[in-house]
């Protein structure tokens, strides 16, 4: 049930977007910063949406769409909608148990969510709430280790592994920078004045984390707990995977029993790689933008990538804001797409509310898209549902 507060909150939200707007004037300059942000020029995160802008709707008419239906089947389970949350690092720290919000607001809804190894909660605790979590590994620098985790997830009893690839190193995030943010997190004048004039996220997350569960740590990018967000071997733990290999990516697929995700690909020749490697499914992405500025939108190679690997599900994330986008995206060859940012920064401005609120917003704009195009069921969508728009404007 809604609070009052949160009702209040959430009055004048009425799209995806509206929620980074919301979410500017919660969190302070820093924390926003480092959610907002990319790399660099911030020419991947601008591509990730002027791709969806090429492409224009060709409505059918007249055809019965009073039985339509959004759900999509993935790994032999079958969700709400075609959408779901993508993973997002440190999320506790701009919403409170952020994690839990994400994942628990995601299983009401029905729709598939990706915990990020880069938390600040346990996996155990997140698991625990949301039996329906899918887990998203960064690997270990050695075997060891990768070994350790991936028994560890296992373990906690997450059924979807997701592995991503595209972080050999750290990206140039001169944003977080600017912003004043930086890893290890370190207190300072200018953030301590940011948190002051932005006394709800103090309160209501900052102070509240620190009293109920201490300083946060980084709690999953290895079998044992990580360093605090203030220590200064953040970097250097989480930095090294520039050896990383298909070897690796072989011995996790030995290891891991259930349904396994590549995520971060964009090459088709990788694509094929992946599913020769053993991958169950792959989420063609540029990381949102934050790791190689000049990555091209995952829009673009998405078609190639699902004519190469038809067996298995291929899905997509970056820069999906509308239920058109899903829809795009599902006619270019996704199975399912994912958002980050929006469901972040819904989680930051009114917790599992803000959330719950988000996915029902988008799920309204698939479900009043397919009427209009004519589809009522998503098997029928395909790229002769589109035409390439040439020189239109982004919204």
């Amino acid at each position: 049930m809604m609070n009052g507060w949160a009702a209040k909150q959430l009055r004048g939200v009425l799209s995806l977007d509206d929620f980074e707007a919301a979410a500017r004037k919660h969190l302070p300059r820093p924390i926003f910063g480092y959610v907002a942000g990319a790399v660099e020029t911030d020419w991947s995160l601008h591509d990730n949406r002027a791709a969806f802008a090429e492409f224009g709707f060709l409505p059918r008419m007249l055809v019965d769409v009073s039985k339509r239906s959004q759900q999509t089947t993935l790994f032999g389970k079958t969700y709400a909608s075609p959408f779901g949350i993508s993973p997002i690092g440190i999320s506790a720290l701009y919403a409170y148990r952020g994690d839990i919000v994400l994942a628990t607001a995601a299983a009401a809804a029905n729709i598939p969510m990706i915990m990020s190894s880069s938390s600040l909660i346990r996996l155990e605790d997140v698991v625990r709430e949301s039996k329906s979590a899918w887990f998203q590994a960064y690997l270990p620098g050695d075997v060891p280790d990768i070994t350790a985790l991936i028994d560890r997830v296992a373990q906690a009893g997450f059924e979807t592994l997701v592995v991503t690839v595209d972080s050999q190193v750290s990206g140039n995030r001169e944003n977080n920078i600017r912003t004043g943010f930086s890893t290890p997190l370190r207190p300072s004048l200018r953030l301590a004045w940011d948190g002051m004039t932005h006394p709800r996220w103090l309160f209501g997350t900052l102070l509240r984390t620190l009293l109920r569960h201490g300083m946060p740590h980084f709690e999953n990018n290895y079998a044992r707990r990580g360093p605090p967000i203030i220590s200064p071997h953040v970097l250097r733990d989480y930095s090294d995977r520039g050896h990383l290999n298909w070897d690796h990516f072989r011995l996790i697929r030995r290891l891991w029993k259930g349904p396994l995700v590549i995520k971060g690909i964009l090459d088709k020749a990788d694509a094929v790689a992946s599913r020769e490697a053993g991958a169950d499914g792959i989420i063609v992405s540029n990381h949102g933008g934050r790791q190689l500025d000049g990555a091209v939108a995952a829009l673009r190679v998405l078609p190639g990538i699902a004519a190469a690997c038809p067996e298995i599900p291929v899905m997509i994330d970056g820069g999906v804001r509308r239920g058109t986008d899903v829809l795009k995206a599902l006619a270019l060859g996704a199975k399912c797409v994912f958002a980050g940012r929006p469901f972040g920064y819904a989680a930051a401005v009114a917790g599992a509310a803000g959330v719950s609120h988000a996915i029902g917003l988008l799920s309204a704009e698939v479900d009043r898209d397919m009427a209009m195009l004519g589809i009522p069921d998503l098997r029928e969508l395909g790229p002769g549902r589109l035409m390439r728009v040439k020189g239109h404007p982004l919204e």
